[in-house]
């Protein structure tokens, strides 16, 4: 792997995490990467939604095409005086770069970053195409970041063939875990009504919460599948009950409930609603209910895109990655829907959005060197 002119891995990471680009402000980040990337011969494409940055960069022509895909916004930093280190310092200690986004995503993006510009100064005329898609509207609602610029993608008639997101997949050693898909996340808002009155007077009165239990028992108890060998088995979560005003002699008119469902590709969210519904007129409850469906599972088949990111792990780390489809949701989702393979790899998560972010520099350069030989697999061949 030769040196990089314009600077290391570690250089990069370390200016980046010191833009406060709290979601979704970007805080000049990209401006960085793309005066990176210019230099290298990338095309820039900017696309701006609302109050999102978002960049699309491209080098050479033709398919396969081959995505690195990131973004420079992070959560908030919470009680500073909690910190070691200044949240935006990039501050090195040992082998340790501390900061805001050092893990999650800033770590993975410098050593995209710099895999690509060695890739294609050592390759300048390689196969397909080499790529960005990064946004700062990861970490908020999503609503203009990476899903916008997919339905500009696929307006456009861009293809997608591979597509390696940088977010923290790794557990214990980096790339022990690569992500070759993701479950699919149903939320939904059920408001069950009841009639209000004293709770002297019970009999004047219909209890919702009373009302609502046997249903709830129903719902968490429910067994929506068995997964499958890529998927884990379908999980469903409460995550809030609310009712009433404070008042302890009232007897509330409505609750309101909300639950997230993480579901395998052995369903989709209509079957999901429609079992939900039916417990619900089963129980005979009368109820308001809205839903959000985040993301749809999205999965990626064992095969050469799959073989080239473990490959490269081994001759690395030395390290045998799994494959699994396990955690939260990510804009694999949305990248998914252009019909290209999609792999997350990054490093450990262990610290993701907890106060002294940190990520190891060695694990950083083993990255850049996992990202360059994934290029070399795919595109130089």
């Amino acid at each position: 792997m030769q040196k990089n002119e314009l600077g290391s891995t570690i250089d990069l990471a370390q200016n980046l995490i010191k833009r406060p680009s709290i979601s979704p402000n970007d805080a000049g980040c990209q401006e960085i990467l793309k005066t990176r990337l210019c230099k290298k011969g990338f095309q820039i494409t900017d696309l701006h939604f609302d109050d999102t940055h978002n960049l699309w960069a491209t080098h050479g022509h033709g398919e396969p095409v081959f995505v690195f895909a990131g973004h420079t916004d992070v959560v908030p930093v919470g009680d500073e005086s909690q910190w070691h280190t200044p949240p935006f310092s990039g501050e090195i200690i040992g082998d340790r770069l501390f900061g805001r986004g050092a893990a999650d995503m800033k770590g993975s993006l410098a050593a995209m970053i710099v895999a690509a510009e060695n890739f294609v100064t050592a390759h300048p005329n390689h196969n397909g195409t080499v790529a960005f898609l990064i946004t700062s509207d990861e970490e908020d609602s999503g609503k203009n970041g990476t899903k916008r610029v997919v339905e500009w993608l696929i307006e456009n008639q861009q293809p997608v063939t591979y597509c390696l997101v940088g977010e923290p997949s790794s557990t214990e050693k980096l790339g022990d875990v690569v992500k070759n898909g993701r479950r699919g996340s149903l939320i939904g808002y059920l408001r069950i009504f009841g009639i209000q009155g004293h709770v002297a007077y019970p009999h004047l009165a219909e209890n919702p919460i009373h009302r609502v239990l046997p249903f709830l028992t129903q719902l968490v108890n429910y067994e929506w599948d068995q997964g499958n060998e890529f998927f884990p088995k379908t999980s469903l979560q409460i995550t809030n009950i609310h009712a009433g005003q404070g008042s302890t002699n009232v007897i509330p008119p409505y609750v309101d409930i909300q639950f997230n469902l993480r579901y395998s590709s052995e369903l989709n969210h209509e079957i999901i609603e429609n079992i939900v519904e039916t417990l619900l007129k089963e129980n005979a409850l009368k109820y308001e209910i809205k839903w959000h469906l985040s993301g749809k599972p999205f999965f990626t088949a064992p095969g050469r895109f799959t073989n080239a990111v473990k490959n490269a792990v081994k001759n690395v780390t030395q390290v045998e990655s799994e494959l699994n489809t396990t955690g939260g949701t990510s804009d694999g989702r949305f990248i998914a829907q252009t019909g290209a393979e999609v792999v997350e790899l990054g490093p450990i998560n262990a610290l993701i959005h907890k106060v002294n972010e940190w990520t190891s520099c060695e694990d950083l350069i083993k990255l850049e060197k996992i990202y360059q030989m994934i290029l070399e697999d795919l595109l130089s061949k």
